[in-house]
């Protein structure tokens, strides 16, 4: 299956006016649309390809792992829901990039837009200083300004990776 039957959101390049919040919420928004435009018309064997080995740094890994990311800063850092790992287990924490021949972006990309979805409800009803109800592992407090720049940050860095690992595949570049 490729990923072109997979309903994916444009993405819109943030505003140059906005205010603070309105600013983060849209850098954000882009950063995850551009992971989903990386994964764009690729099979699940081309989205599980590894980066270059050893690395088993896959597109499909990377969604998953975002997944992971957006359920563990905004369900149980911001919201304390003490959601449980998605992909990840006590065995093998780094499972989310581990992907196999059964993993499939069809339920990845549904996961991961639930994750996003769930983490807009959630932090709708927060201001920008509101600290999180749970705590990272860390054991320190963090307030969504922070989980929103850290997002940022993360969807970067990882889009970085998407940039290569896509070239790999197919030779497509550009953001």
């Amino acid at each position: 299956m490729t990923t072109e039957r997979i309903e994916t959101a444009p993405r819109v390049d943030p505003s140059t006016t906005s205010g603070e919040r309105e600013a983060l919420e849209q850098w954000l928004d882009f950063h995850r649309a551009t992971l989903a435009r990386k994964c764009e018309g690729l099979d699940d064997a081309q989205l599980r390809t590894p980066s270059a080995p050893p690395s088993e740094l896959s597109l499909l890994g990377l969604v998953r792992h975002m997944a992971e990311v957006e359920n563990g800063w905004f369900r149980n850092v911001l919201a304390g829901e003490k959601a449980g790992w998605i992909y990840s287990t006590e065995e093998d924490h780094d499972r989310d990039f581990h992907v196999t021949d059964e993993d499939t972006f069809e339920e990845a990309h549904a996961t991961w837009q639930a994750t996003i979805a769930h983490a807009r409800t959630v932090a709708a009803t927060r201001d920008l200083d509101d600290l999180g109800e749970g705590r990272h592992h860390s054991g320190k407090p963090y307030n969504l300004r922070w989980i929103y720049l850290h997002m940022i940050e993360e969807y970067a860095r990882h889009n970085g990776h998407a940039d290569l690992v896509r070239e790999r595949i197919d030779g497509a570049t550009g953001d």
